[in-house]
Order: structure tokens, then C-alpha cells, then sequence
């Protein structure tokens, strides 16, 4: 049965973060929606009636710090959902030092900031489950994304090792996107030659929308997916499938001879 108490959602104040504070909402489940933008966590929260935490999950001190508040308000975490990133776009050679340690102190180490600090918590509440964002990056590498992709990939590796040191007490797994509608890349489909060409390389034929990788996560933290943990679940609308070297040729022969 799912845990009482309760969800963390990191990121919480834009995007899927606030897609998935108001599904869980809708679910009938308490969010905490905790963000380093205080203001937008507020008006997340005063929307869903949920808590606003104000936080950056790169600081392991302020996660400590945030984590005990939470339990002190709560008495206990019953879900977390690690949402909270940042990326960039540039060849390798050019990312500056200083530029991919933020992308792997937000991605990387502010998950496992989030993972530490409430693990005691959802260990001692059993039915308890986390849900942590990775990317379709970390699965297949993406030009431009070097450093990202990497810390992608560790996000799916941290995933599968706290899956297996909390069992059977805390479920967890993990969701990554492919191309999902958000403000943060809303330049990229307000344009109709760029949203078709996103569209035309996409099997499902548009690109996804954040309520939809929202109910994905609404569905990993619910009694549902109870025997579901340790994975990494692709939501792309099928852009993973085609080989690039193989389907051009053969979709086109396929055409020629169907």
C-alpha cells in the first residue's frame, strides 16, 4: 500500500515538476513543491494546496536542512520526485570547467543530495517510492550535450543502486523524456517549420506535453506500479526506435516495393 505522507517534488515551481505537483494533487496525495525560486514554489503550492520549500538541490546543507523541516512539519516523507536540472548546448571542447560542474552538481549530486537526505525517512516508511528524471540523453548520447548526457546516464545508474540497497521498503525508478513541451523549450515548437520537424522524426508524430510525463511519475509512485522498481522508463514517443543508419535506407525501399 502506497506510504502515508508527504511527495517532495524537486523543481517543483515550472515544467514537468509542476505538472507532476498537480497531478499528485489530483491524486489526492499532500506536495511538498520545493525549487530555489521561492516564488514560484509558493504559487505552485498555493495552487495545489501543497507546502513551498525553498531550496537548491546542489546544496547538500540546505537539502539536510530542508529534508528535517519537512519531517519536523510532517512527521514523515511518504515520496520524492528528483525533477530538478540544468543543461546546456555546446561541443565538448568549449564547456567551460565551471559549466559542467553546475550541470553535474544540479544533476547528479543534487539527486543524490535529495536521495541521502530522505532516505532515512522513506526507508522507515515502508510503501514509500522515488521517481528521479533522467533523459533520453542519458540513454543515447546527443550532440551538443556532452556533459549532460553523462549525467544523465549516472542518474539511471544511481536510480538502479538505490533500488537495490532499499528494497523492500522504498520503490524506486526512473522516467527519461524525450522531447516534452515545456516553457523552457517553448522557442522550439512556437516556431510551426521547427514543430513539424520535431514532429516528422517522431514515430507517435508530435512532440510529448508535461502532463503526460507527469502521469507517468503520478503512476511510478502509486500502489499501481507496486512491483515495479529499479527501472528506467523512456517516455520519447518512439524517437529511440529508428536505427539511423538502417531505416532511411530501408523505410525508403519499403515505400518503393509496399
Amino acid at each position: 500500500m502506497t506510504a502515508p505522507g508527504p511527495v517532495i517534488v524537486t523543481g517543483g515551481a515550472s515544467g514537468i515538476g509542476t505538472a507532476t505537483a498537480r497531478a499528485l494533487a489530483d491524486a489526492g496525495r499532500h506536495v511538498v513543491v520545493l525549487d530555489r525560486n521561492g516564488d514560484g514554489a509558493a504559487a505552485v503550492a498555493a495552487e495545489v494546496d501543497g507546502t513551498a520549500v525553498t531550496a537548491d538541490v546542489a546544496d547538500h546543507v540546505a537539502i539536510d536542512g530542508a529534508v528535517a523541516a519537512i519531517v519536523e512539519a510532517h512527521g514523515t516523507i511518504a515520496g520524492l520526485v528528483n525533477n530538478a536540472g540544468v543543461g546546456n548546448l555546446k561541443p565538448l571542447e568549449a564547456y567551460s570547467p565551471a559549466e559542467v560542474d553546475l550541470i553535474w552538481r544540479v544533476n547528479v549530486a543534487g539527486t543524490f543530495n535529495c536521495l541521502r537526505a530522505a532516505a532515512p525517512h522513506l526507508r522507515a516508511n515502508p510503501g514509500s517510492a522515488v521517481v528521479n528524471l533522467a533523459s533520453v540523453s542519458g540513454v543515447r548520447p546527443t550532440r551538443g550535450e556532452a556533459p549532460y548526457s553523462a549525467a544523465k546516464a549516472a542518474t539511471i545508474a544511481l536510480t538502479k543502486s538505490a533500488a537495490l540497497e532499499w528494497a523492500p521498503d522504498v520503490r524506486v525508478n526512473c522516467v527519461s523524456p524525450g522531447f516534452v513541451r515545456t516553457p523552457l523549450n517553448e522557442m522550439l515548437v512556437s516556431d510551426d517549420a521547427d514543430r513539424e520537424a520535431l514532429e516528422s522524426r517522431t514515430p507517435l508524430g508530435r512532440v510529448g506535453e508535461a502532463d503526460e510525463a507527469a502521469g507517468l511519475i503520478a503512476f511510478l509512485l502509486s500502489d499501481a506500479a507496486a512491483y515495479m522498481t529499479g527501472q528506467n522508463l523512456v517516455l520519447d514517443g518512439g524517437t529511440l526506435l529508428p536505427s539511423s543508419q538502417m531505416d532511411p535506407t530501408l523505410g525508403a525501399l519499403l515505400d518503393l516495393f509496399g
